[in-house]
């Protein structure tokens, strides 16, 4: 019988996730401005290819093309009426793709819009989107829902509630920390596990952020915080610098492997990369993980 995730999750050893998608799809010929999850419904083939190629190249979980999947997120594109379609159609892509072999992670982002009081949407409705988001990732035979690049704590609770409303899955959440060792919105790593782990998800951690050594202090900082939870590093490969209408990062393939190993001696169980990386860099995570 095919272990589930949880089932995983206290195995020995690490998980190895994927790496970008937007990277991948903008070097597929995603026209800049285009909704990456538009591409479930008009280029499925790229998306199967995206997946493929993560898989190949040695990781165990994949994301589904549904990070800005939500409502709001969507109607700046004008699919707002197409939220359920294009997060069923993102999970069926890559739970084709992953087979039986690998795990599904149905990938939540941000809304997009401040929470009130600072801005236009309620804790409510932002449940609503979070859980609207959530039940089509479900539908769609992913294996666990994840949190990512969050910055603000309630919209982060906000997205759990959604996403156990949805489904009994397992949740995992992992917060950016891109402004002086902080979130956007000022929330440090310590105090973001202390609350995310004592709302009992099954994962947390950080993901995208600025650099790798300030992605490693952040799970440092974590693990120090909540010394039993079960943590997930999703860093970019570094820095982006604009050559024309490229843009290239800083972090090769070999680097990231080195931080991997750092990551992992801090008892990450789960590690990929975010922003930047490619399969390149999947290969070769995988490629000293394994030894």
């Amino acid at each position: 019988m095919r272990p589930t995730l949880r089932d995983l999750l206290v195995e020995p050893g690490v998980l190895i996730a994927d790496g970008a998608t937007g990277t991948f799809l903008q070097q597929a010929g995603l026209p800049r401005g285009v909704a990456p999850e538009r591409w479930n419904l008009e280029n499925p083939e790229a998306i199967l290819l995206l997946h493929k190629s993560y898989l190949d190249a040695g990781a165990q979980l994949i994301l589904t093309n549904s990070f800005g999947g939500n409502r709001y997120r969507l109607a700046g594109h004008g699919l707002a009426q197409q939220v359920r379609e294009i997060n069923l159609i993102a999970a069926q892509l890559a739970r084709r793709s992953a087979g039986t072999t690998a795990w599904v992670l149905g990938d939540i982002g941000p809304l997009g819009q401040l929470l009130a009081p600072l801005g236009p949407v309620s804790y409510e409705d932002a449940v609503a989107a979070f859980s609207e988001q959530a039940t089509a990732l479900a539908e769609g035979g992913v294996d666990a829902i994840l949190i990512e690049t969050m910055s603000d704590l309630e919209e982060a609770k906000a997205a759990v509630e959604g996403a156990r409303r949805a489904s009994n899955l397992p949740v995992l959440v992992t917060m950016s920390f891109d402004t002086h060792g902080r979130t956007m919105m000022g929330v440090a790593p310590a105090q973001a596990a202390h609350e995310l782990w004592g709302l009992g998800v099954d994962v947390i951690g950080a993901n995208c952020g600025r650099s790798l050594p300030e992605n490693l202090e952040a799970i440092r900082a974590m693990r120090e915080a909540e010394p039993q939870a079960v943590l997930m590093a999703k860093p970019n490969a570094g820095l982006p610098r604009t050559e024309g209408d490229v843009l290239h990062y800083e972090v090769t393939p070999e680097i990231m492997a080195d931080y991997a190993l750092q990551f992992v001696a801090l008892g990450v169980k789960i590690f990929g990369g975010c922003c930047g990386s490619t399969p390149e860099h999947i290969r070769a995570v995988a490629r000293v993980l394994r030894r």
